[in-house]
C-alpha cells in the first residue's frame, strides 16, 4: 500500500478523517473485549467467548473476531488455542497494562491524524521492518530465515479477481501488518496495528482519484511481491527501496496534487559495512 514521499499535507486529510473515524469489525470486537478487561469482568486465566458467540453477540464476521484476537495476541495479553473442546478459544493471559491501553490510544488518535504524518510514520518503520527481515534472511545458515507465511497467504488472498476494491485494500493493510509481526518487535507490530484504521481510511479516501483501479491493484500486488522476493534473496537494500516506493507511489497516485507531486525522495543509503 502507499504514501507520497513529498509529505505535502493533502486536500483529502479531512474526509480521510471522517472515513476512518467510523470504526472497523475487527476494531469494535478489540473495544468490546478492553471494556471487559478494564471493567473487571474478564481476567488473567479467564476465557473468552468463543469466535461464534462474539461474532453474533456484536454483530460482525468471525474473520473481525479472529483479527481482533490476532492483534491482543501479539500484545501478550491473549493465547489462542485451535481446536474444540475445552482448551479451544481465547484466554486471557495479562491485564491491559501500557499495551493494550497504548494501542488504544493510538487508533483513536490515528483517525484524526494527518495523512502525511501516517504516511512519513510508514516509510520509517516499514522501511526499516523490510531491511531488517532481509538482513535476517542472510545472516546465518544455521539461523532461521523470518516467518513469511502470514504474509504469503494474504498475497494469494489479495489475486482473487472478485475482490473489491475496500476488501483489496484491508487484506492489503493486513499484508504490511503481517511484514510487521514477522519482524518480531511488538513495538514496531502493535504501532503499525495502532495505525491500521489511519492506513486504510486514507487509502480508502483516494480511491475516487484512482483512474484503473485493475493497473493499480496489479501494480501493488507485484510491488508486494517483489518486497517479499527481496527479503528472501537477503537484499536488504533493495527491499528499503522497494517498500518505500511502494508506499510513496500510491499516495502519489491518490494526492488530488499528483500532477505536481515530486518524484519520491530515495531512501537514505544502508550505513556502510563494519
Amino acid at each position: 500500500m502507499a504514501a507520497d514521499a513529498s509529505l505535502a499535507p493533502v486536500a483529502s486529510d479531512a474526509s480521510v478523517a471522517s472515513v476512518s473515524a467510523v470504526p472497523r469489525a475487527w476494531e469494535h470486537v478489540l473495544r468490546h473485549i478492553e471494556r471487559l478487561l478494564l471493567d473487571g469482568e474478564v481476567a488473567p486465566g479467564d476465557r473468552l467467548p468463543g469466535e461464534r458467540a462474539l461474532a453474533a453477540e456484536l454483530g460482525v464476521g468471525r474473520s473481525s473476531v479472529r483479527e481482533a484476537l490476532r492483534v491482543l495476541e501479539v500484545l501478550g495479553l491473549v493465547r489462542t488455542h485451535t481446536g474444540s473442546g475445552p482448551t479451544a478459544g481465547a484466554i486471557i493471559i495479562a491485564t491491559p497494562g501500557g499495551g493494550m491501553s497504548a494501542l488504544m490510544r493510538l487508533q483513536v488518535a490515528a483517525s484524526g491524524f494527518p495523512v502525511a504524518d501516517i504516511v512519513a510514520t510508514r516509510l520509517v518503520l516499514e522501511a526499516s521492518v523490510v531491511g531488517d527481515l532481509a538482513a535476517a534472511s542472510g545472516a546465518s545458515a544455521h539461523e532461521p530465515s523470518p516467518e513469511l507465511s502470514g504474509a504469503d497467504r494474504l498475497l494469494e488472498a489479495m489475486d482473487d479477481p472478485s475482490l473489491t476494491p475496500a476488501e483489496f485494500l484491508a487484506l492489503d493493510a493486513a499484508f504490511h501488518l503481517a511484514l510487521a509481526e514477522a519482524s518480531g518487535n511488538q513495538v514496531i507490530t502493535a504501532t503499525m496495528a495502532g495505525l491500521r484504521s489511519g492506513i486504510e481510511g486514507y487509502a480508502l479516501a483516494g480511491l475516487a482519484r484512482i483512474d484503473d483501479w485493475h493497473a493499480t491493484s496489479a501494480r501493488l500486488r507485484a510491488e508486494h511481491r517483489g518486497v517479499v522476493a527481496d527479503i528472501r534473496a537477503a537484499d536488504a537494500a533493495n527491499a528499503r527501496a522497494r517498500m518505500h516506493d511502494h508506499i510513496s507511489g500510491y499516495y502519489a497516485e491518490i494526492s488530488p496534487d499528483r500532477d505536481s507531486t515530486p518524484a519520491p525522495a530515495p531512501p537514505p543509503p544502508p550505513p556502510p559495512p563494519r
